[in-house]
């Protein structure tokens, strides 16, 4: 697949996806949620893919919906083009929690709006020093609860806080934001790629089933109780216990060498 709004590439089991309008900030066109909903399925599904790092082009890693490109096109739709766009938002942050592989969202600038979402739809977040975060839908009369958010933000800082940071729309500052939980750490802005491949570098090196498994029951755990969570847990567990991968572990404790995980 060819893509213009982003660019894809893979090496040594990381994908990159790299939003490519660094002259708006990386803003978003109907055409970027279109590549990014078929980027993230040939993701999902490439064998030879293990890990997913989501970052932007020059100095902002997503501004959100273009004004001109998406915001004034909208308003000559009709309702039921609206709600097929809405939906499309809505298949990006889908694929990318249900993708079955770690992610990551190395962040530089701003993310604001979807950026913001995308990012928090990621499994890990490494921010930039510059790095700044606005979930500002309501700012412009739009639900602050949008492309998942209201189900994502939560999870990550909180009830009380989510609430706060999607009906004021304000601005967070990088360490701001990690204080809160939003993203795992900070860096200097010079040191983002390196530490963002880095850590995608290692999470190559893991499972590939039992890191699926353990995504997927984050997740699912959140939600049911803790029977229920103990019977997942149980039947999760017994699959990887079977997996050649686990036996591979096994042997490379033995032998105090580094796994060579196959994904089987």
């Amino acid at each position: 697949m060819t893509y213009e709004s982003i660019l894809l590439s893979k090496e040594d089991g990381i994908a990159t996806i790299r939003f490519n309008r660094p002259a708006t900030l990386n803003s978003l066109t109907f055409q970027t949620y279109r590549e990014l909903e078929r980027a993230t399925l040939e993701v999902r599904d490439d064998k030879d893919v293990r890990v997913l790092v989501i970052t932007g082009q020059g100095r902002g890693f997503c501004s959100g919906g273009d004004v001109n490109e998406i915001i004034g096109q909208l308003f000559g739709k009709s309702s039921e083009e609206v709600l097929e766009f809405t939906r499309l938002t809505c298949r990006v942050t889908k694929n990318l929690v249900e993708l079955g592989k770690p992610s990551i969202a190395a962040i530089n600038g701003i993310a604001a709006g979807a950026g913001s979402v995308i990012a928090s739809a990621c499994d890990i977040r490494i921010a930039a020093q510059s790095a700044r975060f606005a979930f500002l839908f309501v700012r412009v009369g739009l639900s602050g609860a949008d492309m998942g958010i209201a189900w994502l933000l939560p999870r990550l800082v909180g009830t009380g806080k989510a609430r706060e940071l999607l009906l004021t729309g304000d601005i967070l500052g990088a360490q701001e934001a990690e204080r809160i939980g939003l993203v795992n750490r900070v860096v200097a802005d010079g040191e983002l790629e390196t530490v963002a491949v880095e850590l995608a570098r290692k999470l190559a090196k893991g499972p590939p089933i039992a890191l699926k498994a353990t995504k997927e029951l984050l997740d699912k755990e959140l939600t049911i109780d803790f029977a229920s969570a103990l019977e997942l847990d149980a039947y999760s567990q017994a699959v990887c216990l079977q997996t050649e991968d686990h036996k591979e572990g096994y042997r490379a404790f033995l032998e105090k060498r580094e796994p060579q995980f196959k994904g089987i």
